[in-house]
């Protein structure tokens, strides 16, 4: 069949002879657009047949330029196998960020059409932009005039590397073209040419001081510092998983109460003084002191502003889920006065929500607002079983501090009041992550399972005009939700269990960490694959980079290798805190944990400017090698889940403790060790 290339010039969705196809899908196949006159080209559009085709082009690159020899890269894409038209932003700036690029020349290249073995077609063509003589003129002699400036530039960067300096000062006086920023210039003559490295150093050092250098340093790659923390004192918490952390920058404070030791829930609180290096017990059962009864599963926040804990929800075992104990009592620490106070028995019965576990709260210390998102409902068995099977799941709530009074913000999906027309109702979930941005006024909610589906949504709620946003509401792994996020290429967090969050506001950055990449029972990390994740999402730019990856791979027993550092291992129920000051992060660990198999951690960077990925380090973990390494200090911690992950915002340091290590030969262990992670450039 012979396809002529002035097909794409009409939009025939319906006649399959209306394209240009290649005649093979060996490389190079491209087809090149010549304009009437030159252009500034801001889109392209590609029209498609009236159904999905094989022969449709899944990656593209698009090139322009003035001439043929030389057209820079202006678009690199891929259309979707269906009949709807895409269109897409060129490249339409010059190098030099400011100038217009004008095109005459367009090269479409296709990479891989949807059928492997198929040839490429093009059906339809259309181009945006501006052609008018009276604005490209302009355009046209803007960017001759950069050529011409960049020439220069190359010839002056000659002559000073091949030493010529009378031709250099000459062309340079005659043309006032400069080769570089003066203080570039500035180190070459004190480095190059004078060979003085004292004054080259104490240049380098003026130029940090006044920031000359951080969007530099801020490009470069992240170097991660696992440290185990030594801690002092005689009451040190003892071994747990689903206990809850929370920080006291202002104080240099961690709090820990409850969790589940393997036995029994627990009810202490301590803290731990970061400047001291020391842990204090305040309370040994809570419940002595009027306080909350052991509990894990549970969920608390730090009011900076008034220095109380508040504390609200937690698991229940189904054999003591009755009408007597289903009641979801909030609760507050005066940290200055050493005090608990019981605010209220039930929150259900004073509009708040029911009892709940897997939660997530944020406080919003400047309005005074608490707000709690999602968790499963727990019912009294002998309800639940008559009336229905199907769980329950808690909405959005906002609960006001000064006023004590609770608002239901958003209610479940499946609420029965979310059919009406006045109600907004959003998906609930467990395992998600949820901060709160206190400039932006901002909550952002991520990922989660509900039932036995893994949820991909990135929301955002503005709490001041109740606006909800999907974030990646366009990304592949949010429309295509069978598709697997435990691989190493995705470009988001598996929502799986237990994901951590921390935000640091000032960077306009989110940190989440995540555990239990699609596991069958996450409570026996012995047989299946696993593994820990750490991102950070940019606010500005929208784009999420991995920092640091964690393989747990079971089934590669008989390839453990010798003479390896220790490192952290999959988990959930844990907490991952940041801080801001030192930029560190923290997590524990117990060497008990990691007998049979053999995990790996690889750190990662990605770059939001260049969008490349940068491995910092890669480091397998032998446990045929434990019982050498017992006696040296480990340089990182094992694999566990179930472990609690916070973030010193003053220090810019994520600290992690505890966990479960998911031994199936003992699924009682529980890990205590103390970790702290920096990450530094």
């Amino acid at each position: 069949m012979t396809v002529f290339l002035k097909n794409i010039l009409v939009d025939c969705p319906s006649d399959q002879s209306s394209r240009w196809s290649a005649h093979t899908n060996n490389p190079p196949q491209y087809l090149t657009l010549k304009l009437r006159r030159p252009s500034i080209v801001r889109k392209i559009k590609f029209g498609k047949f009236e159904k999905s085709h094989v022969c449709n082009i899944k990656k593209f690159r698009v090139y322009g330029g003035l001439n043929e020899e030389f057209m820079p890269l202006l678009l690199e894409g891929g259309l979707k196998n269906d009949n709807v038209p895409e269109t897409f932003n060129l490249r339409c700036i010059a190098e030099d960020g400011y100038s217009k690029l004008p095109v005459l020349y367009l090269k479409i290249v296709p990479l891989l059409s949807w059928g492997p073995t198929f040839n490429y077609s093009i059906w339809y063509i259309e181009l945006l932009g501006q052609d008018d003589p009276m604005y490209t003129n302009s355009c046209m002699k803007e960017y001759n005039k950069l050529r011409e400036v960049e020439i220069v530039r190359l010839c002056l960067k000659h002559f000073r590397q091949q030493g010529y300096d009378v031709a250099f000062k000459a062309l340079q006086e005659e043309t006032q073209v400069h080769l570089e920023h003066p203080h570039v210039s500035e180190l070459h003559e004190r480095l190059v040419v004078n060979g003085d490295f004292d004054k080259a150093e104490e240049f380098m050092s003026n130029c940090i001081d006044e920031g000359l250098v951080d969007a530099y340093l801020s490009r470069q790659d992240y170097k991660h510092i696992w440290r185990l923390q030594q801690a002092q004192g005689q009451t040190q918490p003892g071994n747990r998983g689903g206990h809850q952390l929370v920080v006291d920058a202002e104080k240099r404070l961690i709090y820990l109460y409850g969790g589940w030791d393997g036995f029994q829930d627990l009810s202490d609180l301590g803290d731990f003084e970061i400047t001291a290096n020391c842990w204090t017990q305040l309370c040994a059962h809570s419940e002595q002191m009027n306080g909350p009864t052991p509990r894990s599963c549970h969920k608390m926040i730090f009011d900076p502003v008034s220095k109380n804990i508040f504390m609200l929800g937690r698991y229940l075992d189904n054999s003591i889920r009755t009408k007597e104990y289903i009641k979801n009592n909030f609760y507050l620490y005066d940290t200055r006065a050493g005090t608990w106070l019981q605010i209220c028995d039930d929150t259900s019965q004073v509009s708040g929500p029911q009892l709940v576990y897997d939660h997530q709260m944020c406080i919003d210390a400047e309005k005074r607002m608490i707000y709690v998102f999602g968790g499963k409902v727990l019912t009294p068995r002998s309800v639940s079983a008559c009336t229905s099977s199907e769980t329950e799941y808690s909405g959005l709530f906002s609960y006001h501090i000064a006023t004590n009074t609770w608002t239901q913000i958003l209610v479940d999906c499946h609420h029965p009041s979310a059919s009406l027309p006045d109600v907004m109702s959003v998906k609930s979930r467990i395992t998600h992550c949820m901060v709160f941005h206190n400039k932006k006024r901002k909550l952002y909610i991520y990922g989660g399972q509900r039932v036995k589906t893994d949820i991909h949504e990135f929301i955002c709620y503005d709490v001041d005009t109740q606006v909800l946003e999907i974030l990646n509401k366009n990304d592949n792994n949010y429309n295509n939700h069978s598709a697997s996020m435990c691989n190493d290429g995705t470009n988001e967090p598996s929502p799986t269990y237990t994901l951590r969050a921390t935000i640091d506001c000032e960077r306009d950055e989110i940190y989440v960490f995540s555990s239990l990449c699609k596991s069958k029972d996450r409570r026996d990390i012995q047989h299946v694959e696993a593994s820990n994740s750490f991102w950070v999402y940019s606010l500005d730019s929208r784009k999420w980079s991995r920092i640091y990856t964690c393989h747990y791979n079971p089934a590669e027993m008989a390839n453990l290798r010798a003479n390896v550092p220790l490192e952290p291992c999959p988990r959930y129920a844990h907490q991952f805190v940041y801080d801001e000051v030192e930029k560190s992060l923290c997590k524990s660990k117990d060497r008990r944990d990691i007998q049979h198999v053999e995990a790996s951690n690889s750190f990662w960077v990605y770059s939001l400017d260049s969008r490349k990925w940068s491995r910092i380090y890669t480091c397998h973990y032998n446990p045929a090698e434990m019982a050498n390494l017992r006696a040296n200090v480990p340089l990182e911690p094992c694999p566990r889940y179930a472990h609690q992950f916070v973030y010193d915002e003053v220090e810019k340091l994520h600290y992690l403790f505890g966990g479960n290590p998911g031994r199936s030969a003992s699924p009682q262990l529980r890990l205590d060790d103390f970790w702290i992670l920096s990450l530094e450039k």
